[in-house]
């Protein structure tokens, strides 16, 4: 049986089918590569390293770092700057972004990241990830990079992916040419082809969210949850699954179909989740796979972020699921929509 093609055979692979490219971004998706390696060697062995715990610090978000959350964001930013092919990034746990200079020449993407979703989960072994999402630089190449090459709407995504720190580390990724899955075998120190072109199944089984927040949220929202939870006689019952890692979640969706929902609440009306480091990259992965995405209103992909650290409502999934979920939420027949 063949050995099943890497994650960097994979991007050479793509590589070649543009000529013009210079292996710039090859060099890039490799850095993150490696970040994630060195992460999930951290996470799977977080409990004997003294990676447990807080850091003893909040983040620009008010929230309380944890020590795994320090060592994946500085080791995201290592790599990324020693590669020398981003010109600017930005992370969830960092107020302001780095700009980089070019070295030698000038660096053509800027890179958002989450190195850690899920880092509240690390010391009950629940699975966490890392969210990556790589733009074009917009700015003049004579200068250092600018606001505007981080905040750009989720449709100018020259790629997107993410990483899941489970049962096993899985990398996937997407480019604008569908979405592939690769799984880390430790014993060859690689990223294998495991799910090649991921499409999102159209109608699933199950619901992800938060249900204690139900009080909280809008009454077509909990109109729209509980007819898929308790649906009339003769219609088929969601399960609920949540694991409250959005990387997991998102995952099992992606495979699996059904749909992801962190919508807005009473205490948090712009939506709990970022836009620029979590929900965009997210969006931009599901509509590759054939999925869909919305903030409730319109679609992800079209809203540019004001700020750095903007948030948003979220909702992933299966075609058929996203759609019926939506007409629920307003009141209108499913079947007619």
């Amino acid at each position: 049986m063949p050995t099943p093609l890497t994650l960097l055979e994979h991007i050479a692979t793509a590589q070649r089918r543009h000529p013009e490219a210079t292996g710039a971004f090859s060099m890039l998706m490799e850095a993150i590569a490696l970040a994630v390696k060195i992460i999930s060697d951290e996470v799977n062995r977080a409990g004997l390293g003294r990676m447990l715990g807080l850091a003893g610090r909040r983040n620009v978000q008010g929230e309380e770092v944890a020590r795994l959350d320090e060592f994946a964001n500085d080791t995201l930013v290592h790599t990324l700057t020693r590669c020398g092919e981003a010109c600017a990034l930005a992370s969830e746990e960092l107020a302001v972004p780095i700009r980089l200079p070019g070295s030698p020449d000038p660096a053509h993407y800027a890179v958002v990241f989450d190195p850690l979703d899920g880092s509240s989960n690390i010391d009950v072994a629940v699975p966490v990830g890392t969210i990556f999402g790589i733009y074009r630089r917009k700015s003049p190449e004579d200068r250092l990079a600018g606001a505007e090459d981080l905040l750009q709407p989720p449709r100018l995504l020259v790629a997107a992916g993410y990483a899941l720190y489970g049962s096993s580390t899985v990398f996937v990724y997407s480019t604008g040419q569908g979405v592939h899955g690769f799984t880390y075998d430790p014993s060859l120190g690689e990223f294998l082809l495991s799910h090649p072109d991921i499409r999102v199944p159209s109608a699933g089984t199950t619901v992800s969210c938060n249900l204690a927040y139900l009080p909280l949220w809008d009454d077509g929202t909990q109109r729209a949850v509980r007819s898929l939870l308790h649906p009339p006689d003769g219609q088929p019952r969601r399960s609920l699954r949540y694991v409250g890692t959005l990387v997991a979640d998102a995952h099992r969706t992606l495979l699996k179909g059904g749909i992801f929902l962190y919508p807005a609440d009473r205490r948090h009306p712009e939506g709990k989740l970022r836009l620029l480091y979590e929900a965009g990259p997210m969006a931009f992965l599901f509509r590759q796979a054939r999925g869909a995405e919305s903030d409730g209103s319109g679609s992800l992909l079209e809203r540019a972020p004001r700020t750095l650290h903007d948030r948003t409502p979220v909702l992933l999934g299966g075609e058929r699921d996203v759609k019926e979920f939506l007409a629920r939420r307003s009141g209108t027949d499913p079947d007619r929509t």
